[in-house]
């Protein structure tokens, strides 16, 4: 099991946009299991007014994958993960596709996300899976695309503009 400590470790988001709490299980390189637990004293839930039902209080869709897509960062940068390889490591999604919602998450419940390692092509990575509630799935990810580049590498695309046009090193 891997804690909120280390996911610290691993990602750069923080509150309120750490949106994994826990790895459940890992094969470096191949697949991932983690756990969102979804509250109602999340942030986003803090227009919602009393009277609102069950249904307004879904979960945002957007948080949803975007909780997925963090359990997906974990996986790809499970094997570079310390302190000097993450430094100036900065990890870009390309693509998204095949999104598919099967139904809500509420308040209380324990989100799944299962991760897929599917394909790399040098520091590009293709990610598949799902996430379940109470073993059914809310979400289906067809696949998703992650790159790792260094931060000095894209701040240095900054410096090779001239005058609106961008030259590629």
């Amino acid at each position: 099991m891997i804690s909120i400590s280390r996911l610290k470790e691993t990602l750069p988001h923080r509150y309120p946009m750490l949106l994994v709490d826990r790895v459940t299980a890992i094969e470096p390189g191949q697949s991932l299991t983690a756990v969102k637990a979804v509250t109602a004293n999340e942030p986003w839930y803090a227009e919602v007014p009393d009277h609102a039902t069950d249904a307004e209080h879904g979960y945002p869709v957007a948080l949803l994958v975007e909780s997925w897509c963090q359990a997906a960062g974990v996986l790809a940068l499970w094997e570079q993960v310390g302190p000097e390889e993450l430094a100036d490591l900065v990890m870009l999604f390309g693509s998204i596709s095949g999104i598919q919602v099967h139904g809500r998450v509420l308040p209380g419940s324990l989100v799944e996300h299962r991760v897929r390692h599917v394909r790399s092509v040098g520091t590009t990575l293709i990610f598949e899976g799902e996430s379940l509630l109470d073993g059914e799935p809310v979400l289906t990810v067809g696949s998703i695309v992650i790159t790792m580049r260094p931060g000095g590498e894209l701040a240095a695309g900054e410096e090779n503009t001239s005058e609106g046009e961008l030259t590629h090193a």
